[in-house]
């Protein structure tokens, strides 16, 4: 039984890809007490109330997590916090890189602050493969993120609240995902851009991040960062699954992106544990008082968790396959 069954669940950011299935499972399964959806777009909040059909045991809250005194009011009376809000797009991080810092930074430290003074019991933040070894603004951003929800748990010492991170890889078929790009210029007959021919990526369904999360709120203690064991891909099989007869070209790699991903550096492997089905890596200094280290495998030396050096494949037929069960 997860400790989410019947309680009263806040979600930012809620209307996205992630927030929308993560709604759709708790609803379905974990008959929770209330759920309060926080975002920023009205539009996207009418339109997911229309998906979930007005089911009353939604909120809805415009908000932005720029705004500490709306999240404190949205949090009253919430069990658990699920910080999934950010802004996301890597090229346009390049060129607009206060505003990623003021929602990615400050904004996750407002959640931060609000959750410890509305009495949440935990929260579990979302992360990214960029935040490990960063390379762009964007990763720069999360990576701060990730070190602030650690770290709260010494700031949230004296009060009930614990803060983790859950870090995973490309969402396949999520919104602003490469399939639906390379489906729609496939159905038109165009060829389709690449970045690099060599280019991997860790690939994880919707499905299995919901999941992840779900698992990781009833694991957590305060203070791990969970990184699943996910599969990699070659970018020219994902070409092969959605459409092997199309003709492709290269464009070379964007401003900020990498040929391959990274979700555990080497030196932060030096501090993680393997579990069956994930990784845990521990915080720097866990001193607040009753921090645990989950039982586990250490590392070896020179280990380094990346898509191009991943023991975990998903062939053009696997990936074919994944995506005709999420259409």
């Amino acid at each position: 039984m997860s400790v989410l069954e019947g309680s009263s669940i806040l979600v930012t950011g809620g209307t996205g890809s992630f927030g929308k299935a993560f709604i759709r499972y708790a609803l379905d399964n974990l008959n929770p007490k209330r759920i309060v959806i926080f975002s920023r777009d009205e539009l996207k909040q009418y339109e997911a109330r229309l998906l979930f059909q007005d089911d009353p045991r939604l909120r809805w809250f415009i908000g932005d997590i720029r705004d500490q005194h709306r999240l404190m009011r949205a949090m009253h009376g919430v069990d658990y916090v699920v910080h999934a809000a950010a802004l996301k797009q890597v090229d346009t991080a390049e060129y607009n890189p206060f505003e990623y810092v003021r929602t990615n930074i400050i904004g996750s430290q407002n959640v931060v602050e609000a959750a410890i003074d509305t009495g949440v019991k935990k929260v579990i933040a979302l992360s990214t493969d960029k935040a490990s070894s960063p390379l762009n603004l964007y990763g720069a951003t999360k990576l701060a993120a990730d070190k602030l929800f650690q770290s709260a748990n010494h700031y949230a010492a004296g009060y009930e609240t614990r803060f983790s991170v859950v870090r995973y890889g490309n969402v396949m078929g999520s919104r602003g995902s490469v399939v639906p790009f390379f489906r729609k210029l496939a159905a038109d007959g165009k060829q389709l851009p690449i970045t690099d021919s060599r280019m991997t990526r860790f690939w994880i369904t919707l499905p299995q991040a919901v999941q992840f999360v779900v698992d990781s709120l009833d694991l957590m203690v305060g203070g791990e960062l969970y990184v699943p064991r996910i599969p990699s891909m070659k970018i020219t099989d994902l070409v092969a699954a959605i459409s092997p007869d199309s003709e492709t070209f290269e464009i070379g790699i964007r401003p900020g992106e990498k040929l391959h991903e990274e979700m555990i550096s080497e030196d932060d492997s030096r501090r993680t544990l393997l579990l069956k089905d994930r990784y845990v890596v521990l915080p720097t200094i866990a001193d607040w008082g009753d921090f645990v280290a989950p039982e586990g495998e250490s590392l070896p030396d020179g280990f380094a968790y990346r898509s191009n050096t991943n023991d975990l494949w998903l062939t053009a037929d696997d990936i074919q396959k994944l995506l005709k069960d999420l259409d």
